[in-house]
């Protein structure tokens, strides 16, 4: 890790973090788990302001943070005063009194612009409607230990083009690693997400690629990736979305056999086994899903010293 250079202040978007970067914060990270704890951040406070429920995000983070010898403050949706009709605007500039970082998971985006721009401390996307980059970066940390590397690998996204989907497809085509994506037509990533990531392709000689058929996108898959049908949100929809999601978009072992035979299964948790996927596929020896939430800590913590320009 440099000593002294800091990336930029706020972690909103995996667009906020460069190659480099990315691939500085997973060299940091899996040195991290294996020296898992230090004084690192002793004297560092950092609230973690949740409008969603949480469980791998939560706690990724507050044992992370502990273990660098940090503190955290927890804030849910019922417990600050936003719930009460507090601008946004009013509690970052309360909060920026008081902490060193905020760790925001927010319905909305515009949520974590707002923060941003009214902090001078530390802003980190734990979720958003828009995108999830700090799954994304334990993502990419547990593709590097299993394949050392990522060119010429493959990763297909099956399913809803999320939050999840859309950080995907600009941290693969940062880092050079080729991505197709196959959701239902209405159900796609957001278009402007897929025009960046394409751009980037540019640079690293990637690929993304948007298409309906998953056995076609499948085909010659190192990496086969999918999410719940039902984000938060849209649980009224359920009926709806599994009629459309799960005769075709199901990831199961019929659907692996159109891929390579070494393809490793990803899920981001919380799983449906059934809908999205099926037990023999999540719980089978392809599946690296609880990697992928162990390596969430490791990352974050990795994250936020180099965020802080703080040497390891």
């Amino acid at each position: 890790m440099d000593e002294g250079v800091k990336m930029k202040k706020d972690f909103l978007s995996i667009d906020d973090i460069k190659k480099e970067e990315i691939l500085d914060v997973i060299d940091l990270a899996i040195q991290l788990k294996k020296k898992p704890i230090g004084n690192f951040l002793n004297g560092k406070v950092f609230c973690l302001l949740f409008e969603k429920p949480s469980t791998r995000t939560r706690v990724s983070f507050e044992s992370g943070i502990k273990q660098l010898s940090g503190s955290t403050i927890y804030l849910d949706a019922t417990t600050s005063q936003i719930s009460r009709g507090e601008t946004v605007e009013d509690t970052a500039r309360v909060l920026d009194r008081y902490v060193n970082a905020i760790i925001a998971r927010v319905f909305s985006h515009k949520t974590l612009e707002i923060m941003s721009k009214y902090m001078n401390a530390h802003v980190i996307n734990a979720l958003s409607n828009l995108e999830h980059p700090c799954q994304i970066l334990a993502d990419l940390m547990t593709i590097k230990e299993r394949f050392k590397d990522f060119n010429s690998l493959k990763l297909v996204y099956i399913g809803n083009g999320n939050n999840v989907c859309n950080s995907l497809l600009l941290g693969c085509a940062k880092v050079g690693m080729d991505m197709a994506v196959a959701c239902p037509k209405g159900y796609g990533p957001d278009e402007k997400i897929v025009e960046l990531a394409r751009n980037y392709t540019n640079v690293s000689k990637s690929s993304v690629t948007i298409g309906i058929e998953p056995k076609e996108m499948v085909k010659d898959a190192n990496i086969i990736y999918n999410d719940t049908f039902i984000s938060m949100g849209n649980e009224k929809e359920k009926q709806k979305r599994l009629g459309i999601f799960v005769p075709k978009y199901q990831v199961n072992e019929k659907l692996l056999r159109w891929a390579s035979s070494d393809v490793f299964y990803m899920h981001c948790l919380p799983a449906h086994r059934g809908e999205e996927v099926t037990p023999e596929v999540i719980d089978g020896p392809r599946s690296i899903v609880f990697d992928q939430a162990e390596n969430r800590m490791h990352v974050q913590k990795a994250l936020i010293l180099k965020m802080m320009g703080i040497k390891f």
